[in-house]
């Protein structure tokens, strides 16, 4: 029997961030979506920061140059918020 289970590809393609949340995609076609108030340094940063944005660790992390955040899709996926925030 075929498989049709696709290889996931947990690589950043692209960051955004609203109001309120911030919206990873992701090389497989997924998308992830996580409260701002969660990353106290982003909720804190301008817009213009968090859109200088850059591609870490093979391009499964996101790093924030101007704010020193770093965050990763597997914790992203795993819906865990910074330290301190819970």
């Amino acid at each position: 029997m075929a498989s049709l289970a696709r290889v996931a590809d947990e690589r950043v393609l692209d960051v955004r961030c609203d109001a309120h949340s911030l919206i990873v995609d992701l090389m497989d076609g997924r998308t992830i979506s996580a409260p701002l108030a969660w990353y106290p340094r982003l909720l804190r940063a301008t817009a213009e920061q968090r859109a200088r944005w850059e591609r870490a660790g093979a391009g499964y992390g996101i790093h924030w140059p101007e704010i020193d955040e770093d965050l990763s899709t597997e914790g992203l996926l795993r819906g865990v918020p910074a330290k301190g925030t819970t």
